[in-house]
């Protein structure tokens, strides 16, 4: 029986439900999926986006309106629902929400998360170095105390094979070496799983792509989509898929089979 988890950024969740993701959603068979860049507030969910087909929605919505906001579908209902992860700086922006499905025996999370852009300029660079400060430590001790598989939108390509023009853009945001490095250490001292690339070495895998140019057409991405897992999980993985048949945002799901029970 496979347990299935799709991680998805909606570049607004209104503008991804015109374009077909809520029917895609329903027959996408996930047991949790995570949503980011929801880009709305309760009232604009309620009794509309608040469900697809079985799976129940949980949301960390942004203070600022129309901004970030993530958001967690799921089949079963958790045990615990937490909304931010004690930063205020972030958690204003709406960049958190986990699922948690606690039993005597086991401790288990599946969490849908945003990181911050950097491309607009300076500042908001600034601000992805102090979330990235500030994350690591916070995913080192939930680690230390649970199981998880954290579904996000990372903004930052790992490895060369991870986008399409590495060599141009080693002085852009998302593909800096302090970004890369940080994904290292993540991967490396701090034992966390890059579940997709465990199950699929090739090049050319993306999952985001430029509104710019050609870039959609003629394949020029960049993977910024994740499963991040604690080891356990991870090792059950079987299968993964990018869905490239239809377009609800300048994303597409990523979807991961694992072989793992609630």
């Amino acid at each position: 029986m496979a347990f299935r988890l799709v991680t998805l950024n909606l570049n607004g969740i209104r503008s991804a439900a015109k374009k077909g993701f809520v029917a895609w959603a329903e027959s996408a068979d996930a047991d949790c999926m995570g949503v980011q860049e929801v880009k709305a507030q309760a009232e604009d969910v309620a009794g509309t986006l608040d469900r697809v087909g079985r799976l129940q929605g949980h949301f960390h919505f942004a203070q600022k309106k129309g901004y970030s906001g993530v958001g967690l579908y799921v089949k079963k209902s958790p045990s615990a629902v937490i909304t931010g992860f004690g930063v205020p700086e972030f958690d204003d922006e709406g960049r958190w929400v986990e699922a948690r499905y606690d039993t005597a025996k086991r401790k288990f999370s599946v969490i849908s998360c945003y990181f911050p852009s950097g491309s607009s300029g300076e500042e908001r660079q600034a601000a992805k170095f102090r979330f990235l400060k500030k994350m690591y430590p916070h995913l080192v001790r939930l680690k230390a105390e649970r199981e998880f598989i954290l579904l996000g939108d990372i903004n930052i390509a790992h490895k060369e094979i991870d986008l399409k023009n590495w060599k141009s853009n080693q002085k852009n945001s998302g593909f800096l070496p302090e970004e890369r490095a940080w994904l290292d250490k993540l991967f490396g001292q701090a034992g966390l799983v890059d579940v997709f690339r465990t199950l699929d070495p090739r090049p050319e895998q993306y999952t985001w792509w430029s509104n710019r140019g050609q870039a959609w057409a003629k394949n020029v991405g960049w993977r910024l989509d994740y499963h991040f897992a604690t080891p356990a999980v991870a090792a059950t993985a079987k299968k993964a898929a990018i869905y490239l048949d239809q377009r609800f945002s300048d994303h597409a799901p990523l979807t991961i089979d694992y072989a793992w029970k609630l």
